[in-house]
């Protein structure tokens, strides 16, 4: 599953939808789109926060952070698997599925993390809005930022690199994408070990992250309950309810995948809430953060208009 020295296994057959041949080309294109729209979506947060000064804050530094995990991972993820929707043969290297597994992981995790942070941020911009700048200032995001990243990587891939267990034939994997859950079907040996190691790990990442959030917004609700103008409490759930729906989406599907028993397994189920987490949701976190956002709207009229100005130069010259 992890670090291996079994060089029998050089390819694996990645089964994805060919379950469903009919599907496939339909799949295809709706996938192409789906991935498109991620990159183009994801790519515009990352620039307007980049050149714009208006989204230099707390808020938009870490959501900058998200656009980013959001390629990488359906990067990881989406072009392999449109691959197979049209080749004849469903194949995957070892190297490759090992590669999709630590990036599954250690982006789902700092994912996790990032949005914790963003529930932080939102709490103490809210209840304490006076020493918010103070609170949250850029060496502080930056240390959250490096810390996320960091507590990632030692909670979810180096465990799994340390724990080795072998592969049994014939090297099928019914699903869309290489991933632990998914994996610990095809081990030859007792898997008490790993999936207590997940068990462990998720709960790091998933729940601990998960029960700051909720500690987070339950502070916010009191706060919220205690103002007085109807426009302040109006002001202060608009800004928390995109947070709000990111996670409720992210954590339903990730709680469901990676803190279940091994016992309770459908192919068919764990494809569709892979392809939630890992395809779906990347390309809405832009949307619900930018649809009713008046700041990004802001930005992006600001960017057209210096676009607009720089042309006008670039012809006068």
């Amino acid at each position: 599953m992890t670090q291996q020295n079994y060089s029998t296994i050089t390819e694996m057959i990645l089964v994805g939808f060919s379950n469903h041949p009919q599907a496939e080309i339909p799949l295809f294109f709706v996938f192409s789109l789906i991935y498109m729209m991620n990159l183009f979506g994801n790519t515009v947060i990352i620039i307007l926060v980049i050149v714009d000064s208006y989204l230099k804050t707390p808020m938009y530094f870490f959501l900058c952070h998200l656009a980013f995990l959001n390629i990488f991972y359906t990067t990881a993820v989406v072009p392999k698997m449109l691959f197979n929707l049209l080749a004849s043969k469903k194949i995957i290297s070892y190297d490759f599925c090992l590669g999709q597994t630590y990036i599954s992981l250690l982006m789902g995790a700092a994912e996790c993390i990032i949005l914790a942070i963003m529930a932080l941020d939102r709490y103490v911009a809210i209840c304490y809005p006076l020493r918010y700048l103070l609170i949250m200032s850029w060496p502080v995001c930056v240390q959250l930022a490096v810390g996320a990243w960091t507590i990632s990587f030692f909670a979810s891939v180096v465990p799994l690199y340390f724990t080795t267990a072998p592969l049994c034939g014939p090297y099928v994997i019914d699903h869309i994408f290489c991933e632990v859950p998914v994996l610990l079907h095809m081990v030859c040996e007792d898997t008490s070990l790993q999936e207590t190691l997940m068990a462990i790990g998720a709960s790091g990442t998933l729940l601990l992250p998960f029960l700051l959030i909720v500690l987070s917004y339950l502070q916010i609700l009191l706060a919220v309950m205690r103002m007085h103008s109807s426009e302040g409490r109006r002001k202060a759930f608009s800004t928390c309810s995109s947070h709000l729906t990111v996670v409720t989406i992210y954590y339903g599907t990730g709680m469901f995948m990676y803190m279940r028993p091994k016992s309770v397994y459908s192919a068919e189920s764990d494809k569709l809430i892979s392809l939630f987490y890992s395809v779906i949701n990347p390309v809405l976190n832009p949307l619900i953060y930018s649809l009713r956002n008046k700041e990004v709207h802001g930005a992006v009229k600001r960017v057209l208009e210096r676009w607009k100005v720089f042309r006008k130069q670039i012809t006068l010259r």
